[in-house]
């Protein structure tokens, strides 16, 4: 055979011409297929550098006119072309197939492996049982090409057959083998099965390592992940390049800091140069776990970006609120993709910033791009908080019912949120009840908004079938829950409610609760009860505690507690000028205009300024901010000018039926 390959067999000057000038055809696809044997002979050479199945069927030709295709490996490498090259045929390679005399092992794990690659592993498992029935030898590649069929198909039936076969065949000391079978039952989540066939192992290579590793990590069982490269660590196995990449997105899910540092150090101690990779792996690590100082240094300090490395800087920065710093880094991206924009509106979004994730948004679809399901999550949020129910529905219209992106749980919870803070109730809870599937969320959202909107029946209701489904409530439940019993003035339901929270689910009431609590107490003039529920809280109490029960006294008149409540706001914000107004306004209703002066003077001492109220509106996608007496708008004289004649209008209105109740009588 060897000698076969490496003679020039006789072909004539004349037909390598004719041959010659694929391998000087540069196309996108070149085709790398391995082989460890040189291959000297011309016609095969140009073989190698074949791009379509057009020329591979002409050189295949060439090959059965001289007789060079009845030789086992020529005939392997226009079979490995068909079934293996991204421009290959499987169904071409599969009729060849049939037409070889006597296929040897690397031809039948071709076969195999090509139908793996196709995606059609059924036909890749029938090759591997003929390969049985008809006892032809195999190797170890037989099973690793056999358990990445399996890897296909639903279950585990397929890959337990291809397990048995291993230990009867005496293949399972094989160390690819092994692996291969680690490698299947690990990306399967049978981590226990996988972790004992690793135990089981006398010898084990980085392989075998990295691969246990990559399983925990995949699953999301960082903790595992770690303390097995730790272990790796203790032993005679040097990590390589692909363990910790492994190893540091295990770190970045579990924000282990320490662990991505010893790696950093570990690879400054070996003096390894990294790739791109690597460092993109550890600047991910960095930001994820919050530590951006040592994210920059790693940007700062790379020969080489890509659009990877901009955008987890940009990431980093826009997550930790610092969105100045990430638009600097946006701006100075030389590509940036839909990841980079979803970045930027994420982080807008996040951070209360909604008019500018709606205006990044504009650009990003000006630009040609077309958003993903966390794009239109941030961009609906967006729209919850500003309350633009326009831009919301037409996200709904063009997005989902013309462009038909999929309604996943995640995606269809932040359009039911959306539409009830925009005001839209009975939109939100269609889209509830029309969902197939619903998370906790879901039912978090619908219950909220409800209680929102001041349909405390309605969200209680709600409340009692989600028990009745057997889905366990979450402090957000019940945060909406009492919410709702607040705002209907249920107040025997929130005390049975508040304390349900520990007799029938075991959650802890938080300060957000009692605040709740405090609110509906007060709301009904339960002063004294309110106040008692402020004191035996096991926390200390929140400016949301004391701000529900000054609230309630501003309402109910009772000065000297609305006094107690506010010198405790004070003392957690000295600067909020609400606080003054709620109690100045409680002393005035009172007429007790020495206490009256008394606030206004503590505010000119402490130089706290009052906060124009303010409005927003949206139109045509462009905001208009207002504040009090505010003259700045262009089209500020017609809009005052409009405002007067509707509050003539209203006035008239008022008066009309006045006239016509004194004219009957």
């Amino acid at each position: 055979m060897k000698h076969l390959i490496s003679h020039s067999l006789h072909s004539t000057p004349l037909a390598l011409q004719s041959l010659r000038w694929f391998s000087s055809n540069k196309l996108q696809f070149q085709w790398k297929s391995k082989t460890n044997v040189i291959i000297t002979n011309p016609v095969l050479l140009v073989m190698e550098s074949c791009t379509t199945m057009l020329q591979l069927k002409q050189i295949q030709a060439h090959m059965t006119r001289t007789g060079l295709i009845t030789h086992t490996f020529p005939a392997s490498r226009v079979l490995a072309f068909c079934a293996l090259a991204g421009a290959g045929d499987i169904q071409y390679a599969h009729t060849f197939f049939t037409q070889i005399e006597k296929p040897n092992t690397y031809i039948w794990n071709t076969m195999i492996r090509g139908y793996s690659i196709a995606q059609i592993p059924s036909m890749a498992v029938s090759f591997f049982r003929q390969m049985i029935r008809e006892r032809v030898e195999m190797d170890s590649l037989s099973f690793v090409f056999a358990l990445k069929a399996c890897d296909q198909f639903p279950g585990i039936l397929e890959g337990n057959s291809v397990h048995c076969v291993i230990w009867k065949s005496g293949f399972y000391p094989d160390l690819l083998v092994r692996n291969g079978l680690i490698r299947y039952f690990a990306e399967r989540g049978c981590l226990l099965f996988a972790r004992k066939k690793f135990d089981e192992s006398s010898i084990r290579d980085v392989v075998t390592w990295t691969t246990m590793i990559d399983g925990y990590a995949m699953h999301n069982c960082s903790e595992e992940a770690v303390n097995l490269f730790e272990l790796m660590l203790l032993s005679n196995v040097a990590p390589n390049e692909v363990t910790m990449i492994t190893v540091l997105s295990a770190c970045s899910r579990k924000g282990d800091i320490g662990m991505a540092q010893r790696i950093h150090d570990y690879i400054k101690k070996k003096n390894a140069d990294c790739s791109l990779n690597l460092l993109n792996a550890m600047l991910n690590t960095y930001v994820k776990c919050g530590c951006l100082i040592m994210a920059k240094e790693i940007f700062d300090n790379m020969k080489t970006r890509d659009v990877f490395s901009w955008t987890s800087i940009v990431n980093g920065y826009a997550k930790s609120g610092d969105l100045d710093s990430a638009r600097k880094f946006f701006d100075a991206m030389p590509e940036k993709n839909l990841i980079s924009w979803n970045a930027m509106i994420a982080g807008h979004s996040q951070n209360n910033q909604p008019k500018e994730a709606l205006k990044l948004f504009h650009e990003m679809v000006e630009a040609g791009l077309v958003p993903i399901e966390n794009t239109l999550v941030c961009v609906l949020s967006a729209c919850g908080q500003l309350g633009c129910l326009d831009l919301g529905q037409w996200v709904h219209q063009y997005y989902i019912n013309t462009k038909g992106i999929q309604l996943s749980v995640i995606l269809s919870n932040a359009f039911i949120d959306m539409y009830a803070k925009c005001g839209n109730i009975d939109a939100a809870a269609n889209f509830f009840n029309e969902m197939s599937e619903r998370n906790l969320v879901s039912w978090n959202i619908m219950i909220a908004g409800y209680a929102a909107h001041g349909h405390a029946k309605q969200a209680l209701t709600l409340f009692e079938q989600m028990k009745n489904m057997r889905l366990k409530p979450d402090h957000i439940t019940f945060l909406a829950v009492l919410s709702a019993c607040s705002h209907g003035g249920f107040v025997s339901e929130g005390r049975e409610y508040f304390k349900s929270m520990v007799r029938d689910f075991g959650l802890e009431p938080k300060v957000e609760h009692y605040a709740c609590m405090i609110d509906l107490l007060g709301r009904f003039g339960m002063l004294e009860e309110a106040y008692e529920l402020v004191t035996i809280m096991p926390m200390e109490p929140s400016e949301s505690a004391w701000g529900a029960l000054l609230n309630a006294c501003t309402k109910h008149k009772n000065v000297e507690l609305a006094k107690l409540s506010a010198q405790k706001l004070l003392d957690l914000d000295p600067q909020d000028s609400g606080i003054y107004v709620l109690l100045a306004n409680v002393c005035a209703n009172s007429k007790r205009w020495g206490d009256v002066r008394r606030v206004r003077s503590l505010m000119r001492e402490r130089r706290v300024k009052k906060i124009p109220g303010h409005s927003s509106i949206e139109l045509d996608g462009k905001f208009h901010d207002f504040l009090v007496a505010d003259e700045s708008h262009p089209q500020a004289e017609e809009i005052y000018r409009v405002l007067k004649e509707i509050l003539l209008v209203s006035n008239l209105e008022d008066y009309i039926p006045n006239i016509s109740q004194t004219f009957l009588t």
